[in-house]
């Protein structure tokens, strides 16, 4: 299965190329943001989701290439990464027309069940699972007709939610992804290596970009297709279990937002020193705000790594479960 590392360096590739063109282009079509963690809020490039989308497309296009075509000696279920790829494309048409048309939020959270069908059509996944003290239940038509899409709904909202910082959402899909590529590699599930280690590599290559200090913002086309393929990955490679370890992070970000009533208008506070504040207990509506009040101020680059950090965490808690449940 080395072979598969193919579909990682080619995306890799086309993602590191597409940014530096794509810069340019985005900012004079006025698709831009202001940076609101810089002193003077700079104007940056939006929609980079779309460098990732293109390097995801080539890397996992070409190993379904080389296989048909006998080059490469690896055996793939063609309808299943197909549809993974449909409903990660349906992810990014609406992470588009969020970004140029803003959706409404209760609308945003409903679409991504229309990406799911895809999925559902071909029946991925397996619909059992074994649970630790109670043993292995089997969902029958629950699992495609109600677990898909809401594993689909929620996982690209999740990523869309823990957002809005250099480099933090790249990071976090590139942990996760990474672990999840470990896994099926382990595993022997190959559509899951490869849909994984293709988004993993087109991420990677983002991250040269859009790190402290970025030069283009991920948008939600970006964050979006992060979720939807973190979802399909699972699914596909039937490690749900795993899926459910690494988007623990994210749960609870959903939990402090809701707590604070998803009130976006209250935005961290930026000193003369560079440091992000958030003074108020009451304003703390994320992980990021949590970590300001915590440490009484820090600046953008470390407070990434700390939430990268947290996720890896998670992440080697389900490499280390993978002897207990594989």
């Amino acid at each position: 299965m080395l072979e598969l590392f193919l579909v990682l360096a080619a995306s890799y590739a086309i993602t590191y190329a597409s940014v530096p063109w794509l810069i340019p282009r985005l900012l004079k079509a006025r698709i831009s943001g202001k940076d609101m963690n810089k002193n003077g809020t700079p104007e940056i490039a939006e929609m980079g989701g779309f460098a990732i989308i293109a390097g995801f497309i080539v890397g996992l296009l070409l190993v379904i290439g080389l296989s048909t075509f006998g080059i490469i000696g690896i055996k793939i279920n063609l309808p299943i990464l197909l549809a993974s790829l449909s409903t990660i494309l349906i992810m990014a048409v609406i992470g588009i027309i969020d970004d140029l048309f803003l959706i409404r939020q209760q609308i945003k959270a409903i679409l991504p069940i229309f990406a799911s069908l895809p999925l559902v059509a071909v029946s991925a996944g397996v619909s059992h699972m074994y649970f630790p003290l109670i043993g292995v239940i089997d969902f029958g038509l629950i699992y495609p007709l109600i677990l898909i899409p809401i594993a689909i709904t929620g996982a690209s909202n999740a990523t869309n939610m823990l957002a809005g910082f250099n480099g933090l959402e790249a990071g976090l899909g590139a942990v996760m992804l990474a672990t999840i590529g470990i896994v099926s590699y382990s595993a022997g599930r190959t559509e899951a290596v490869i849909l994984s280690f293709a988004m993993l590599g087109a991420l990677l290559a983002f991250l040269k970009y859009n790190w402290y200090p970025a030069r283009i913002f991920i948008g939600d086309i970006g964050t979006l297709i992060i979720g939807a393929t973190v979802a399909v990955s699972v699914i596909v490679g039937n490690i749900e279990k795993i899926g459910i370890i690494l988007i623990l992070p994210f749960i609870l970000e959903l939990y402090l937002k809701a707590k604070g009533r998803f009130n976006s208008q209250s935005w961290c506070k930026l000193q003369d020193d560079g440091k992000l504040i958030c003074p108020k207990r009451g304003e703390i509506h994320g992980l990021g705000r949590l970590i300001m009040h915590l440490t009484g101020g820090i600046k953008e680059k470390p407070l990434v790594i700390t939430l990268i950090i947290i996720e890896s965490v998670f992440a080697i808690i389900a490499l280390i479960s993978i002897f207990l449940i594989l």
